[in-house]
C-alpha cells in the first residue's frame, strides 16, 4: 500500500502506486536479484521525488521488508516507470525511446566506461546499479535507493563550487572515455541515437514552440532590451531547424574540428545526488542519474545546457567559463590516462565549438531558463509552467530571469552571436 504523507510537495501521478507495484512483484524482483527464495512481509511505497525534480517518468520510493533462510532483511528501492495516467505527460512520452536508452546506459555504456577507467587506475563510480529492468509488459527500472546511503538532491540552496567541480570532473571522465570508445569502436554506441531532438511530441509541445514568441513579447515590453528584438524576430522561423542541425550533427555528418561524445542530455541539478560525510559534513561524492535522453552528439549539448540549467547567475553570465575550463583539464588528463589515440581536443577548440553552436544558447535562454529559475525560486510550479500558457509567460518577467537576460544579451552581442543570423 502507499503510505499516507503530505501530498502537496509531490507530483500528482506519484501519489498512488499502480496496482502491479505490489508485494508479489517486488518479491519476484528481489528473489531474482538476491538469487535466493525470499518472502516479502511488508512493503511501504511513497513518492520518490518532489515537484520540479523531473517530468519524464513516474518514480516511487519503496522499502521492502523480507525474510530468507538467513533471517530478516530490509531493502530500500527506487521504482521508475512510464506514466500510466492519461494526460500531457503520457501523451508527450508514450512514443519516446527514453526507457530503452536508459536501460542501455545502465547495462551497457556505463559499466564499460567504468571498466575502462578502472583499467587506467581510476575507480570513479559513474552510476548506481540497476537491479531490475523491463520493457514488457511495462517499462520499469528498479535501483537501490541512494538516500539511505547518504545521497540527497539539492533543492533549497545553490550547489557549492566544490560540489560543481566534482560534477564536472565526473562528466569530463565520462565524456573522455566515450571519446575513446567512439574513436576505437564507434558501433558500440550506435544505439544511443535518441536525444531531446528526436522526441517529436516534445518538439511540438507549447513548452518548446511558445518559448521564442514569449521571449520576444518580453523584449517588446522591457525598454532596455527592445533593441534585441529584431535579432530574435529574424531567427524565429528557422531556429528550430538550426537547432536540429546541431543536435543531429554527428549522425548526419560529423564536422572537422568538432568534438563528439556520449552526452547525458539533461545535465541539471535535479539529476544529481550529492553525498556528505554523516559525521563531519564534508562533501564526498556526487552521483549522476536519469540517463533517458543520453545520445552521441556534440560535446556542447551537455556543456551549454549546464550553463543554463545547472550554474548560478554569476557563472552563467560568464557562460560558465571557469567550470568549463576546469572540465577541460579533467577531460584532457583522462584522455591521456585511458590511452586515447585520436586527435586531442584543445581548450580553444572547445570554446570555438561552444560558440559555433550559438543557436543552442538562444534556445535554452528563451525556452528553459525562465522555467528553471521559476522552479528554483519557487515562484511557479513545474506542471503549471508546462501546461498553462499564462503561467509560462509570467516566468519571462521574473526578476531573476530579467537579471540574467540583461547580462547575457550584451555578452552575446560582444561575442558576435547576432552577426550573420
Amino acid at each position: 500500500m502507499t503510505e499516507n504523507t503530505d501530498t502537496s510537495q509531490f507530483n500528482a501521478d506519484e501519489l498512488q502506486a499502480p496496482a502491479w507495484l505490489n508485494v508479489q512483484f517486488i518479491e519476484e524482483v528481489l528473489s531474482a536479484y538476491e538469487k535466493v527464495p525470499l518472502h516479502v512481509t511488508d512493503l511501504k511505497i511513497t513518492p520518490a521525488t518532489a515537484q520540479g525534480d523531473h517530468y519524464a517518468s513516474v518514480m516511487f520510493r519503496t522499502v521492502a521488508e523480507y525474510t530468507t533462510e538467513k533471517g530478516k532483511f530490509s531493502k530500500p528501492l527506487i521504482v521508475k516507470t512510464m506514466p500510466e495516467q492519461e494526460g500531457h505527460k503520457k501523451d508527450m512520452l508514450s512514443k519516446s525511446h527514453i526507457f530503452e536508452t536508459e536501460i542501455l546506459m545502465y547495462t551497457k555504456a556505463l559499466p564499460e566506461f567504468e571498466r575502462i577507467l578502472q583499467e587506467a587506475g581510476d575507480n570513479t563510480k559513474l552510476y548506481v546499479p540497476c537491479i531490475y529492468h523491463s520493457l514488457e509488459p511495462r517499462q520499469v527500472m528498479i535501483f537501490e535507493d541512494l538516500v539511505p546511503q547518504g545521497y540527497t538532491v539539492i533543492r533549497d540552496r545553490p550547489a557549492t563550487k566544490e560540489e560543481l567541480k566534482k560534477v564536472f570532473s565526473k562528466l569530463a571522465k565520462w565524456h573522455a572515455v566515450s571519446m575513446k570508445v567512439i574513436n576505437e569502436r564507434p558501433d558500440f554506441l550506435k544505439e544511443f541515437k535518441y536525444g531531446m531532438w528526436d522526441m517529436t511530441e516534445f518538439l511540438n509541445d507549447p513548452m518548446v514552440t511558445s518559448g521564442l514568441p514569449c521571449f520576444i513579447e518580453m523584449l517588446d515590453k522591457v525598454p532596455e532590451l527592445m533593441k534585441y528584438k529584431p535579432y530574435f524576430e529574424k531567427i524565429k522561423e528557422n531556429y528550430i531547424q538550426r537547432m536540429s542541425e546541431i543536435m543531429l550533427e554527428y549522425r548526419n555528418g560529423p564536422q572537422a574540428n568538432r568534438y563528439y561524445v556520449l552526452c547525458h542530455g539533461d545535465f541539471h541539478i535535479r539529476n544529481m545526488m550529492f553525498k556528505n560525510n554523516k559525521k563531519t559534513g564534508a562533501f564526498e561524492d556526487v552521483m549522476l542519474v536519469d540517463f533517458q535522453i543520453s545520445n552521441v552528439c556534440p560535446i556542447t549539448v551537455d556543456l551549454t545546457y549546464s550553463v543554463y540549467m545547472l550554474m548560478e547567475s554569476e557563472e552563467r553570465c560568464e557562460l560558465g567559463k571557469d567550470f568549463i575550463n576546469y572540465y577541460f583539464t579533467v577531460l584532457e588528463d583522462t584522455l591521456q590516462k585511458v590511452g586515447f589515440k585520436g586527435e586531442m581536443p584543445t581548450q580553444s577548440g572547445l570554446w570555438e565549438h561552444i560558440r559555433g553552436h550559438r543557436y543552442y544558447d538562444f534556445f535554452l535562454m528563451t525556452s528553459f531558463l525562465g522555467m528553471m529559475l521559476a522552479i528554483k525560486t519557487k515562484s511557479l510550479k513545474l506542471t503549471d509552467l508546462i501546461l498553462d500558457p499564462e503561467t509560462r509567460q509570467k516566468s519571462y518577467f521574473l526578476d531573476a530571469f530579467l537579471k540574467d537576460v540583461k547580462t547575457l544579451l550584451p555578452k552575446f552581442e560582444k561575442l558576435g552571436y547576432f552577426e550573420n543570423l
